[in-house]
């Protein structure tokens, strides 16, 4: 293989490289300012919530959004679908209170789904930017030897140039990889945490319409 194509293969590595490391630190910011604004408009609802003085009342606070909203949005499509007047559907059908613990279970499952992504990409990017910048040391390395191989000398002028070169890619394959894994752990303990918030919300809205025996008539 020529020189200008063992070279252009070392800098297509660090290239990606980059390109990794840019998209890790946009979906770290990203992934940022989207848990800020899910916690927000998860106090924000659940203020609202527990201040209202009915189930009933809780109904009306279509104008709040966030996952807890719309947890609490299928309970109550649940509550008014087993009470309509017309033949229920399929998946309004059994018991009451086990579609209303399949149904919020399902939303919640969808809510993490939500909240999950990115994170695939940003433990991708912790894996494999390692090996992709091993790769690029040992091909320039590779390159390296061969140069100094045909200019017949292997004192330190001569190797260290190009052999320093090579280790580049390595050290931006851990400089990409290191923000990208730190980033998924944290967020993975933030899904975890506010799938347990919202499994916490759902049992209680359960326990709510156990209480008022699944209604949502105003004094409820």
């Amino acid at each position: 293989m020529s020189e200008f194509a063992s070279s252009h293969i070392v800098n297509l590595t660090l290239w990606l490289l980059i390109g990794f490391s840019v998209l890790a630190w946009a979906i770290i910011l990203m992934k940022t300012i989207e848990q800020w604004r899910l916690k927000a408009a998860n106090r924000a609802y659940s203020t609202a919530f527990w201040g209202a003085p009915s189930l009933a009342a809780a109904r009306d606070l279509s104008s709040l959004q966030g996952p807890l909203a719309r947890i609490a949005k299928t309970g109550f499509d649940v509550l008014e679908e087993t009470h309509a007047d017309n033949a229920p559907r399929l998946a309004a059908s059994g018991d009451r209170q086990d579609t209303l613990e399949r149904s919020l279970r399902q939303r919640i499952q969808q809510e993490r789904h939500e909240i999950e992504k990115g994170l695939t990409i940003l433990a991708s990017i912790g894996s494999t930017a390692p090996f992709i910048g091993l790769f690029g040391t040992v091909w320039g390395i590779m390159h390296a030897l061969k140069d100094i191989s045909k200019a017949g000398s292997a004192s330190l002028d001569v190797v260290a140039g190009p052999i320093g070169e090579a280790l580049i890619a390595t050290a931006i394959g851990i400089a990409s990889a290191i923000p990208a894994v730190l980033a998924y752990n944290y967020f993975l303990r933030r899904v975890k945490l506010e799938e347990a918030d919202l499994e916490n919300f759902a049992t209680d809205f359960l326990h709510l319409a156990l209480k008022t025996g699944f209604s949502l008539k105003k004094g409820g």
